[in-house]
């Protein structure tokens, strides 16, 4: 049985709603990984955004006005016409409702599980555990010194994403992406995901189907215009 979502791109978008964007404005942090996502999604679809910047490390995210917004203080929000959107995955499956061409999820539901599975394993289970506020709390409340959080972090990069190189490694459906040749939801996930692990200096030489899919992806205009150092509040 389809969900609502898979039924919607299936039989095209209709509902009272208006199909497309009109205001848009992301609150966002460039090196917000979640953030990054849904800048890559805007571009891809090209959906005119206005960027507002939330400094993480000056806590700018804890302000009343942002907490107004989004009580998790979390990165990113996107208030279209006043309704506040959260949490990146939601915010993207939203925009493809809203304008689904280009799609961001493959046409059959297997492919479109696939490629939900590998952006799911990302945000799900990589990023977490690699976020700003778990890495601030390892050395502020746990008394852990810079070389452990870093072995920390870098320990769950080679477990998050080597195991990401191994379904990609075993799976029919790679071309130049993680789903033949057409850019999806999980390069959406996955660009962020190595840019915060190069930051980090994370050994990838073993992941090269990963570092492969990832450097064509980066050469998309929209990619290009997403990365962080390409944002207004990059330092």
């Amino acid at each position: 049985m389809h969900d609502a979502l898979d039924e919607l791109l299936t039989a095209g978008f209709k509902s009272d709603a208006p199909v497309g964007p009109s205001r848009m404005k992301l609150y966002g942090y460039f090196r917000s990984s979640a953030a990054y996502r849904v800048r890559i999604a805007l571009n891809l679809k090209g959906i005119p955004v206005e960027h507002a910047f939330i400094h993480l490390r000056r806590n700018e995210q804890s302000t009343a006005d942002y907490k107004a917004m989004n009580p998790l203080e979390l990165i990113p929000t996107l208030d279209h016409d006043g309704l506040f959107l959260t949490q990146s995955l939601a915010i993207i499956e939203y925009l493809e409702e809203i304008q689904p061409d280009p799609r961001l999820l493959p046409e059959s539901a297997a492919d479109r599980a696939y490629v939900r599975a590998l952006a799911f394993s990302i945000a799900c289970d990589i990023h977490p555990l690699n976020n700003l506020r778990v890495l601030k709390y390892l050395t502020q409340q746990l008394g852990v010194q810079d070389a452990g959080r870093e072995a920390w972090f870098a320990h769950w990069i080679s477990v998050g994403l080597g195991a990401l190189e191994q379904v990609l490694g075993r799976e029919t459906r790679v071309g130049v992406y993680c789903c033949g040749d057409r850019l999806s939801l999980a390069e959406v996930c996955l660009v962020p995901q190595v840019y915060s692990a190069e930051r980090m200096k994370c050994d990838l030489s073993d992941m090269p189907i990963i570092t492969r899919i990832v450097a064509a992806a980066r050469r998309h205009p929209a990619f290009e215009a997403a990365a962080p150092e390409a944002q207004g509040d990059a330092e």
